[in-house]
């Protein structure tokens, strides 16, 4: 059995504020955006049927699936597969108003059924069978609503809930009676005016159904029956229902199908006292092995703070020659964008002033380029135009008072600026340093602020301006978050001999410059290898003293080895993984993908360790690539929470597969191998088609509280798919699943992952086929997320091992109605486990707080290892006015949690890169007075001062619509972020309404039903 994750320790507090709203913030869409499914897009009502209200269904393009195959004039409307009213009929029946499940068959395969149909798992099956005229208004029940599913009388069949309910009225399955109401009756009864069974418990009885279905098909027209029978023989019709010899009772069950109690009872009779809640399920913990797998791999070990000095033979020579003996020359190029992390906090002033405290001899030059920011906190460097400056033995002198106004995300500036550099500090050692936020591999490097709708640079445009600027590069540094890639090394490695950046995001701190620049001047024939290690060390000290508890990682790589021995093994591994997807082992990859580290998770932008990666998928060449890229890292460092953090991340598609698109025209133009750019394509198009699936993502909420405060429980909404406790069978067929994929290439592109025509070109790897054929053996039956009683009274959703395995990911939801609107409260990765293993209903309404005050909450990660563990999780905020999410941290050193910084949120459209991280203390500048080389006194600005802090929550309407991000509680003021307070508190006297939340292999989300607290 797999090890149970780490789960945070919930430290409940009485008292508290509890949830009060305040009025709306500035904020266009929901400041919850970036972290789940639901938020992307949110924040408008959805503009067409598509998107959300209306004709929203889950296999939306077979919605009017009515009158496909045959003559009929059906009218199917919404989700599930209700609506499919005529598919193989040939009558006029409007099979109209469907919802859930299967509901709405009406007239399937009969004929002039209206089958006004409504929610619940198999529910409101009308005519199925029957020719008659039967109008079958049938509403919610797992199986209930059979009205005269084989009969060719006229009965009304108006029936109602119930497991087996309404199959009353007809003489059994097979009789030509009357008009009976809802009642058990087995699936013998007839009869009028029996009971209404209860809910649950339904998945073998659907099996059963589905036979039963086949052999009445084959055999309608041969068999009849009575309308009177003693009810032993289930083809008689009858109106007993007493006694079941097939174990299809409702009232006494021997084999697993008792509908008449709501206890997981598998052995006994209603009033059984031998219940045995394990027996025919599984365990919770079968989840486990498909959540984030933290330390170090089996077998293998970290390479945290080694160094390693080895060369591989076969690498090229170095392109940079150290002459040795303290005689090289050394010009440090710096790329300064300024942007927000200036005009906000001051933090390239301090970094500039961390130069000027450097012990610079006459062989060390650092140039530096300024720019991208609106206003400069120092009195020195100019907010008005970009400028040159020059930090040496004499101190900071202005080489370039005006370098125009121009945007430092252009390739053209950064290409005159490393010309411009080499010719005023000519040198036989160049180094190259981008300071400023990062994005990755998709998003590239900087932010200029003074040209917020510029974008960034891409590596494209990197890979440009080095290649027009001809200078070669002893290391290329980014100073700035995410770097630390295969794609950048890709790109720098056509230009330098070292790479040195970070896999994840950086604090605001940076790296700390002052010693390592003291060393190398004392010594410019320093190895490369010492200058990235002490970098690296000299960060990782002032991030662990300044900015504790949040994640850091720094790396050196030899960008020569790199060349020689990745290649030939990132292509076999990438071979032999889009093999696995094609051979009926995407389950396996997927899996691998969704345990592997994965770097600022929170913005899904899927970038990923790649040593962890090609270890988890199992496989020898995943073995081969990672050993040869821990040779390629010849130094690595990280903050002692993080795990599987080996020095090189990769973009692999997961969480936002609209990207892939623009990733591939970037590695055609990097470079980036063939085999790669094809397997990831090839992952991305099984994970959509698995999403199609199962309906796709619908971004909206509005479906959730329908289900929610609406007609009830049991309709699907797509994607994000809520299933109630009367769901019927949420597994396709191939020949269903090939239709809606057919459609959904040759058609509208909406509800998945915001994929349209413009960014599915990725998609022409997939096999309509053979993904059909492995979608339909291994999909996820959401059916299975309902509410059961266990033996001891408690509700749990109790599913078999096979299911819980097909899932990666458990979370619980959160949302809070005020009377004025619900609230949303964000998701936690709390659960707990009945004593059988199976998922607990929420024990309590409590919910993470600041200050007494409930916030809207969202957890991140979890890195664990044999001593210790940190779990990261976000608050929106406004921070003096400014968008931030706080990052909060419960970890074995502080399991009540704390406050470790912020992190600017851009609104849509202003940035794709990922901002640096606040911290306390870092505003504070050094009380030494520092002088240009003309004796001009520089001074920093003090931006020290107190944080005013209001939590932002997102409400929506009750039917949906997003309203917007509202202020809740009283404004907060503290000077440091570690002085606010952690503890979970009642959220106040409103209705909560929670659930889980559960992700399966293709990425797909489901709710399960919502229970009211």
């Amino acid at each position: 059995m797999p090890e149970k994750p780490i789960r945070r320790k919930k430290k409940v507090e009485e008292g508290g504020k509890g949830v009060e709203r305040r009025e709306q913030a500035r904020t266009e869409g929901p400041v919850g955006r970036k972290e789940g499914s639901l938020k992307e897009g949110a924040g408008k009502k959805p503009s067409t049927p598509q998107e959300g209200k209306g004709d929203r269904s889950t296999l939306s393009d077979l919605a009017q699936l009515g009158n496909m195959l045959n003559g009929g004039s059906g009218n199917g409307n919404n989700s599930g597969l209700g609506g499919l009213g005529n598919l193989l009929g040939s009558g006029s029946g409007s099979s109209g108003s469907n919802n859930g499940g299967l509901g709405g068959l009406g007239n399937l395969l009969g004929g002039n059924g209206s089958g006004s149909n409504n929610a619940g798992g198999l529910g409101d099956l009308g005519n199925l069978l029957g020719g008659g005229n039967s109008t079958g208004s049938n509403n919610a029940g797992n199986l209930g609503g059979f009205g005269n599913m084989p009969g060719n009388g006229n009965g009304p069949g108006n029936n109602n809930a119930g497991n087996l309910g309404g199959n009353a009225g007809n003489g059994g399955f097979y009789g030509a009676g009357g008009s009976g109401n809802s009642g058990n009756g087995g699936f013998t009864g007839g009869g009028s005016n029996g009971s209404s069974g209860r809910r649950g418990g339904c998945s073998r009885i659907l099996l059963f159904l589905v036979v039963i279905v086949v052999i009445f098909f084959l055999l309608r027209s041969c068999m009849g029956g009575s309308s009177s029978g003693s009810g032993t023989d289930w083809t008689t019709g009858g109106n007993s229902g007493t006694t079941n010899t097939t174990n299809t009772t409702n009232t006494t069950n021997t084999t697993n199908t008792t509908n008449t109690t709501n206890t997981i009872n598998t052995t006994g009779t209603a009033d059984s006292t031998t219940a045995n809640t394990l027996s025919g399920y599984g365990s919770l913990s079968s989840l486990f092995g498909n959540m984030v797998s933290d330390g170090s791999w089996n077998g293998g070990s970290s390479n945290v703070g080694v160094l390693d000095t080895s060369v591989a033979s076969g690498a090229r020579e170095k392109r940079t020659k150290i002459i040795g003996n303290g005689r090289d020359q050394v010009t440090i190029l710096v790329y300064m964008c300024g942007t927000d992390l200036e005009s906000r906090s001051g933090m390239a002033s301090r970094d500039l002033q961390e130069m000027l405290n450097a012990r610079l001899s006459d062989k060390v030059n650092i140039i530096i380029y300024t720019g991208g920011c609106s206003r400069w906190q120092n009195n020195v460097i100019s907010s008005r135009t970009n400028q040159v400056y020059r930090i040496s033995s004499q101190g900071l002198s202005c080489l370039v008072q005006d370098a125009g106004a121009k945007s430092m995300v252009e390739p053209s500036t950064l290409t005159e600026f490393i010309q411009y550099g080499a010719q005023v500090a000519p040198a036989n050692r160049y180094e190259l340093i981008f300071w400023d936020h990062g994005g990755g591999s998709e998003s590239g490097y900087g932010y200029d602020e003074k040209y917020s709708r510029s974008g960034s640079m891409s590596l494209a445009g990197i890979n440009k301006a080095l290649n027009d600027a001809g200078v070669t590069f002893d290391f290329i540094g980014f100073d700035a978050c995410l770097m630390a890639t295969v794609e950048t090394a890709l790109v720098a490695g056509q230009h330098a001999d070292y790479l040195i950046g970070s896999e994840e995001t950086e604090p605001g701190t940076g790296w700390y410059y002052t010693d390592w620049l003291t060393n190398l001047a004392a010594n410019t024939s320093l190895p490369t290898l010492e200058i990235g290690k002490q970098i690296a060390d000299s960060f990782s000290t002032a991030c662990a003293t300044t900015c504790y508890g949040q994640d850091t990682t720094l790396s050196v790589i030899d960008l020569a080895e790199l060349a020689y021995t990745v290649p030939s093994k990132l292509t076999a591994f990438a071979r032999s993984t889009t093999e696995m997807i094609q051979n009926s082992q995407y389950q396996t990859v997927s899996n691998a993908r969704s345990s592997t580290r994965e770097f600022a998770a929170s913005t899904r932008i899927d970038q990923v360790d790649l040593v962890h990666l090609a270890k988890n998928m199992g496989t020898a060449e995943g073995r081969e690539l990672a050993d040869a890229l821990l040779g390629a890292v010849k130094y690595n460092t990280t903050s002692n929470s993080m795990t599987n953090a080996y020095g090189l991340s990769v973009y692999f598609p997961y969480s936002r597969v609209s990207k892939v698109d623009s990733m591939v025209k970037t590695y055609n133009t990097i470079g980036m191998d063939s085999e790669y750019t094809k397997c990831i394509q090839s992952f991305a198009s099984m994970g959509t088609a698995g999403q199609i699936a199962s309906g796709g993502t619908n971004y909206g909420y509005g479906s959730l509280f329908e289900q929610l405060l609406g007609s009830g429980y049991g309709t699907s909404s797509g994607g994000s798919s809520y299933y109630g406790s009367s769901s019927g069978s949420g597994s396709l067929g191939a020949d269903v699943i090939s239709q809606l994929l057919s459609s959904y290439l040759s058609g509208g592109r909406s509800n998945i992952n915001g994929l349209d025509e413009n960014n599915t070109d990725f998609l022409q790897f997939l096999d309509i086929d053979a993904a059909s054929e492995y979608i339909a053996a291994n999909q996820f039956d959401p059916s299975n997320l309902v509410w059961q009683e266990n033996a001891d009274g408690q509700r749990v959703v109790a599913m078999s091992d096979e299911q819980w395995s097909k899932l990666q990911k458990l979370q619980l939801n959160f949302f809070y109605d005020d009377g004025e609107g619900i609230l949303d409260l964000g998701m936690d990765d709390l659960y707990e486990e009945d004593e059988y293993g199976n998922l607990l209903e929420p024990q309590d309404r409590t919910w993470v707080s600041i200050n007494g005050q409930p916030v809207e909450y969202y957890s991140i990660s979890t890195s664990v290892t044999e001593e210790e563990y940190s779990i990261i999780g976000r608050v929106p905020a406004e921070l003096n006015g400014d968008l931030v999410n706080l990052i909060v941290v419960f970890d074995s050193d502080n399991e009540d949690g704390y406050v470790a910084g912020a992190v600017y949120d851009y609104e849509d459209g202003e940035s794709d890169v990922i901002a640096k991280n606040l911290f306390d203390g870092a505003d504070m500048q050094d009380d030494s007075i520092l002088t240009m080389e003309d004796g001009t006194e520089i001074e920093w600005a003090d931006l020290s001062g107190d944080y005013e802090i209001r939590f932002l929550c997102d409400s929506y309407t009750t039917e949906g619509d997003y309203e917007g991000s509202f202020y809740i509680g009283d404004p907060v003021e503290t000077d440091a972020f570690s002085s606010l307070h952690i503890s979970n508190m009642d959220v106040g006297d409103g209705t909560i309404y929670a659930a889980y939340v559960v992700t399966d292999m293709y990425g797909e989300q489901y709710w399960t039903p919502f229970l009211e607290m």
